[in-house]
């Protein structure tokens, strides 16, 4: 494993963080839309601390998460040999006292005694950070630092540039964590954010490395092609990483690791990255591929589910997911997607259900017009045929609770 060192405090953190949201669909599980097995994640956070992982992050929202993460650490006797990273949900904390009730719980689950990277969640603009220090947030970062509850503080981001940049300013952070990667390098904060942090000294975190999966498995045949063309030994995965190792700006890459093989390919991929790596030619392949898949991607969603649950039952993420892919790589594939995940499964969650109350949009990270792109995957995906199934379906139902 590759590190790279934090310039505030001498940290050798990995370049490769294991990013703990996406644990057998973790977050969708604390829901109840997923899955969450807990023995492959502990197997998987095991597999790679022996490999040379030491940044785990993790969130009080992410579901089970911190708890496993934690388990796992104290199970094995490792919890020296890493760096937790946690966020306190700004969204739940409602008074100054939030503040100490959800930093107190998350000091339970993770089965430790201080955070190494503790990070304000969704810190997204000034106004925000107006209001926590009108409950002198100032002195309650102070009061954990100085008992050693806090090695580090930073925030994680998903707002405007401007904000981002104004809030940089705002206060003597020790790191940040922001969304990047080829396909949204002028977005949120951007490439301009992570060198105006960089050149604070931060260590800068990125997150979304792979735009939720989709610079994995979502890309155009064409955009593939492009890649496979350049170097057809390496995956599509690879070439995401590599772009954002080639920065020197950039100290860990987090990846919501949940496959032992995904996790040896990234582990491969660290070991032979380096800034300054790739050549003039392979940087305009990054230019071809952005511009194929920037055509193709009609919602930029990344299926993080901060938007869910629904009051009204929309899965909004499965009806994302499936419209990119009925838009990018095939029709007919994409109507069986929305069909399979929207319409089959035991609680229906197509995108006619939205009754456009705005609640998913208070909490969206991309800042996506939830409701009205619902409505263009209603129009497109739920025709005739799909009426027709839904009737059909209905009625299966109706039939099948009277027995």
């Amino acid at each position: 494993m590759n590190y790279r060192t934090n310039p505030k405090n001498g940290d050798q953190l990995s370049m490769l963080g294991f990013g703990c949201m996406r644990f057998s669909d973790s977050l969708a599980g604390s829901f109840g839309i997923g899955g969450f097995d807990k023995q492959k994640a502990e197997d998987l956070i095991k597999a790679a601390i022996e490999k040379g992982v030491n940044y785990f992050d993790t969130a009080y929202v992410y579901g089970a998460s911190e708890e496993v993460l934690g388990n796992t650490l104290s199970k094995y006797g490792v919890r020296e040999k890493v760096y937790i990273a946690t966020k306190l949900p700004l969204l739940m904390c409602r008074s100054k006292s939030d503040l100490d009730k959800y930093f107190n719980r998350q000091l339970e689950r993770l089965q430790t005694d201080y955070i190494d990277y503790y990070l304000f969640h969704m810190l997204s603009d000034m106004a925000e950070w107006d209001k926590l220090c009108g409950w002198d947030v100032k002195t309650w970062i102070e009061e954990k630092k100085a008992t050693g509850k806090i090695k580090e503080i930073g925030f994680s981001f998903h707002g405007s540039q401007g904000e981002f940049l104004s809030l940089l300013d705002a206060y003597d952070w020790d790191f940040v964590q922001i969304q990047y990667n080829y396909s949204d390098e002028n977005f949120q904060a951007g490439v301009t954010g992570l060198k105006k942090a960089a050149s604070k000294g931060m260590p800068v975190i990125i997150m979304e490395p792979l735009l939720g999966g989709k610079l994995a498995n979502s890309l155009p045949k064409s955009a593939v092609e492009c890649f496979h063309q350049s170097n057809p030994n390496i995956t599509p995965v690879a070439w995401a990483l590599q772009w954002l190792w080639n920065q020197p700006e950039v100290t860990v890459v987090l990846s919501g690791m949940n496959q032992m093989s995904q996790l040896d390919e990234n582990l491969q991929t660290a070991e032979t990255s380096e800034p300054g790596m790739l050549s003039q030619g392979e940087l305009e392949v990054y230019r071809e591929v952005k511009n194929i898949f920037s055509a193709s991607n009609k919602i930029p969603c990344t299926g993080c589910h901060y938007c869910t649950p629904c009051p009204y039952g929309v899965d909004i993420p499965s009806c994302f997911t499936a419209y990119n892919t009925y838009c990018s790589i095939s029709k007919n594939q994409g109507f069986l997607q929305y069909a399979m995940g929207t319409l089959l499964s035991s609680t229906p969650g197509y995108a006619g259900l939205c009754k456009k109350c705005g609640k998913c949009e208070k909490h969206c990270p991309q800042h996506i017009e939830i409701r009205n792109a619902l409505s263009e995957v209603a129009r497109e995906m739920e025709k005739t045929v799909f009426k027709i199934s839904s009737f059909g379906m209905k009625a299966y139902n109706r039939l099948k609770s009277k027995k």
